[in-house]
């Protein structure tokens, strides 16, 4: 796997990719990049300059459909103002509404949807020769594995690794299945052989992604499952930290709690969705666990993993969702049961079970729900950071503040890039990808700040 930004070419036709959406499509963003063969082709960060723009689009809400074609719209402006020969739209949006596109996005060369993208200098080629717009867009039956060329766009000392996709999980208001395809499994052999060449070329901190990760290994015949891939990940050398996402609760065994609990590469952080408390509504979105199965798993994993920090995802605004349901919901926010939680309004998405369903709420109220849920959470998040001043900390050194470059940033096992906060480091000196021990000696609802602990 190369590093984005260490690639150089000359008098090559050049490409920009702009990915959007979760880790898991920026893995199938690093996959495509993969396969353009760097005698004929040269990875550029600036759209304006290129001669062929990718988007990478995520259609699993509508919010992010908005953003999928604004995006579109915004990047097809190179073709008259830049040096855009070629706009590629990939991925979600095209494998979710192929039939339509053509016709509301016309300044598109090509479509291709979210199993396309191994073929895509093939499909390139093809296409600077046609003056007609293409369409590819086949069953997504896709998998990577630990051969398939990718470059790695994220920091050099950390990667995500996809260790399934697609989800058989059919919750009632998610397109995933759709777009993605039933659940496949990579082999156990093939995860720890990417890891091993990842930790080869200076990766420390491995983040396993997937649909649902405690689902891995279901679809196969050899036994393979989350505990068994885990240990045997734990023995791969240079490797610092093993982060787990997308954890689904009822996927959440004993065996890997305590796992989670004795092995120091495993990160003390899990990210559990468990997108609501109401028993009703939790059968209407189809998810596995009740209220009372739920808080039992949370007060298992905090007596299992008394220094877990635990991340949530909360939908507000589910058909039928009731002014007391939510408050329900509310107050069990305010418990304090997690350190993290992203909230999302419920999206009316076609094709899924929900979208049928009568008594939708009102935007309005959606966005009401939103706010009152990330206030009170905000409240519990600062109590929490209050809590940890004083203490001392792993924590990974990331680069400058992007306020200030007076200040170092970094990360602790307790925060995932992207979508937690960060430390601010006061004082010492460090090299980015370095592991340094802080003192905690402040915090903000989201952040924290310390200093570097002489040894």
């Amino acid at each position: 796997m190369t590093n984005l930004r260490k690639l150089k070419y000359v008098n090559k036709l050049k490409v920009s990719l702009v990915s959007l959406g979760c880790p898991k499509n920026l893995v199938d963003s690093e996959v495509m990049l993969g396969h353009l063969p760097s005698d004929r082709y040269e990875i550029i960060l600036d759209e304006s300059q290129a001669d062929i723009i990718i988007v990478n689009t995520c259609a699993f809400i509508n919010d992010a459909k908005e953003e999928s074609v604004d995006t579109i719209l915004e990047v097809s402006d190179y073709k008259e103002q830049g040096h855009c020969q070629l706009l590629v739209v990939a991925g979600c949006l095209p494998q979710r509404y192929q039939e339509v596109l053509k016709d509301q996005l016309p300044e598109v060369d090509l479509f291709i949807g979210t199993s396309e993208g191994p073929l895509i200098v093939e499909l390139i080629e093809q296409q600077l020769q046609s003056k007609t717009p293409g369409e590819v867009v086949g069953s997504p039956d896709y998998l990577y594995d630990h051969r398939t060329p990718r470059v790695n766009s994220s920091p050099t000392y950390s990667s995500y690794v996809k260790i399934a996709e697609g989800c058989s999980n059919h919750c009632s208001y998610c397109i995933i299945p759709q777009l993605r395809g039933k659940l496949r499994s990579r082999s156990i052999a093939s995860v720890v052989e990417e890891t091993q060449n990842l930790a080869a070329q200076g990766v420390t901190e491995i983040i396993l992604i997937a649909q649902d990760i405690t689902d891995y290994g279901a679809d196969r015949n050899d036994g393979a499952s989350l505990v068994k891939l885990l240990k045997e990940l734990v023995k791969v050398d240079k490797v610092i930290w093993i982060r787990l996402l997308y954890a689904y609760p009822d996927g959440v065994s004993d065996e890997l709690i305590e796992l989670i609990a004795t092995e120091e590469k495993i990160c003390k952080y899990l990210d559990l969705p468990l997108q609501h408390i109401d028993d009703h509504l939790l059968t209407q979105m189809n998810r596995h666990l009740d209220e009372a199965q739920t808080r039992e798993l949370v007060q298992r994993l905090r007596d299992k993993i008394p220094d877990l920090t635990l991340r949530t995802s909360f939908i507000v605004g589910f058909p039928g969702e009731t002014n007391e349901q939510f408050n329900k919901l509310l107050k069990f926010v305010e418990e304090g049961h997690f350190e993290r939680v992203g909230v999302f309004r419920y999206s009316r998405e076609e094709g899924t079970a929900a979208a049928k369903f009568p008594e939708q709420v009102p935007a309005r109220t959606k966005k009401s729900r939103l706010n009152k849920l990330m206030k009170a959470q905000a409240r519990v998040s600062f109590s929490k950071n209050r809590s940890l001043v004083g203490s001392t900390e792993l924590v990974l050194v990331e680069g400058y503040s992007d306020e200030t470059d007076l200040l170092l940033k970094g990360r602790s096992a307790r925060q995932a890039p992207e979508i937690d906060g960060q430390f601010l480091i006061t004082s010492g000196v460090a090299d980015v990808g370095e592991y340094v021990q802080l003192k905690i000696t402040d915090s903000s609802e989201y952040d924290l700040i310390g200093e570097m602990v002489e040894d």
